[in-house]
């Protein structure tokens, strides 16, 4: 029987010869120091998605006991130094310190550093893929709450190649980290933007021209029930089909699948319960169905765009019902909700201008949303076949 080289499935071609089985411990040794003289540094945790992200509070030079803190209950971690969740829900979850500086972190994390035969970007590459996430669940003890000491995570098993191919892979994978993080920023300051301008629209601060260069006329109050029909479905969650037809428009911003339709037409749809009351809108021009607690906003008056319609509601709506409620969250709404809600409505034709302008940006959100999902799962699979 042929015994399975030990290689990646994906690799730069200048390379040869087959990968050397280790343990983490073999490359690792832990570097757990107490900040016995209390300093006062930056606080630091970690997500599961994110690596170190900063606290919302920081030891920013006030005395820690005027904030309740005792920083002597935390670690301190300098450059090129890693630290991992051991416990709880994000059990596994790790942070590597680059170039932060000398930081702290909880008490309850394990702190390690690497040895000289292994390059750290590289290990941090590898703790990110499904390997090494079902790893720590095989070698953690306990039941339901998994424990990962570091004599577990020790154990772990891992294949590296030479410190030349080492930096090769994650100089190429930090590579395509650095797209992704300009992707994110690119997509949160097109957020950010559409934010601000909207705003400044719907208070007619910002106003838009005719085609003589001349502001429209003054804007109208009206309801919403004047403009649109409201109505509900008559469907259940339990209706969808998960390769249907047609749109199916549930209590969520995720459009399930169904092979009925309803209605067929242009109508804005949002949640009439549950968690994404307030929160999730949709427009759609076409055939769709809709669960029997979900809001259709329909059949427009002429003198109203219908996208312009939903950019306001979208904008609105959740404003109106937290001033309605006393509470921080609303459960349901009522039709008269919607149907009494005051409306500002243009001239059709800036209408048409807002709406559009709106869409233009909304793709360009989307476009970059694409290119994010597209980009991150190259990265998966680049994880998936480039270690072993």
């Amino acid at each position: 029987m042929k015994t399975q080289k030990n290689i990646p499935q994906l690799r730069f071609p200048d390379f040869k010869g087959e990968w050397e089985k280790k343990k983490l411990g073999d490359l690792t040794f832990k570097t757990d120091k107490k900040n016995k003289n209390k300093e006062i540094l930056p606080v630091y945790s970690i997500s599961n998605k994110f690596g170190f992200i900063p606290q919302s509070e920081q030891f920013d030079g006030i005395d820690s006991h005027e904030r309740g803190y005792d920083t002597s209950l935390y670690k301190i971690i300098e450059n090129n130094t890693f630290a991992y969740n051991p416990a709880r829900i994000n059990v596994g979850s790790l942070g590597y310190n680059e170039n932060l500086g000398r930081v702290i972190v909880s008490s309850l994390y394990v702190c390690f550093q690497t040895k000289e035969s292994i390059n750290d970007k590289f290990l941090f590459h590898f703790f990110n893929t499904t390997k090494f996430n079902n790893s720590v669940l095989t070698n953690g003890e306990g039941g339901v709450r998994i424990y990962l000491f570091y004599e577990n995570f020790s154990s772990i098993p891992f294949s590296l190649p030479a410190l030349s191919e080492q930096k090769k892979i994650a100089s190429f994978i930090s590579e395509i980290d650095k797209k992704i993080s300009e992707l994110k920023q690119k997509k949160n300051l097109l957020v950010q933007y559409k934010n601000g301008v909207t705003q400044k629209i719907f208070s007619q601060e910002l106003r838009f021209k005719d085609a003589q260069g001349k502001v429209f006329p003054n804007w109208k109050e009206t309801i919403m029930g004047e403009v649109a029909e409201i109505t509900t479905g008559n469907k259940d969650t339990q209706n969808r089909i998960e390769y249907g037809k047609y749109p199916f428009f549930v209590r969520s911003q995720t459009i399930e699948k169904i092979d009925s339709f309803s209605f067929d037409g242009e109508a804005i749809l949002t949640s009439g319960d549950g968690v994404g009351v307030g929160k999730n809108f949709h427009y759609i021009n076409g055939k769709f169905d809709f669960h029997q607690r979900v809001y259709c906003l329909n059949n427009f008056k002429s003198e109203v765009f219908g996208k312009y319609i939903f950019y306001f509601f979208s904008e609105n709506f959740n404003k109106r019902i937290m001033r309605m409620s006393a509470k921080n969250s609303v459960d349901s709404i009522r039709r008269d909700m919607i149907f009494d809600m005051p409306i500002s409505l243009p001239t059709q034709a800036e209408q048409i201008k807002i709406a559009n302008f709106f869409t233009v940006i909304d793709e360009k959100i989307n476009r970059t949303q694409t290119q994010l999902e597209k980009t991150e799962d190259y990265k998966k699979g680049l994880l998936q076949n480039m270690f072993l």
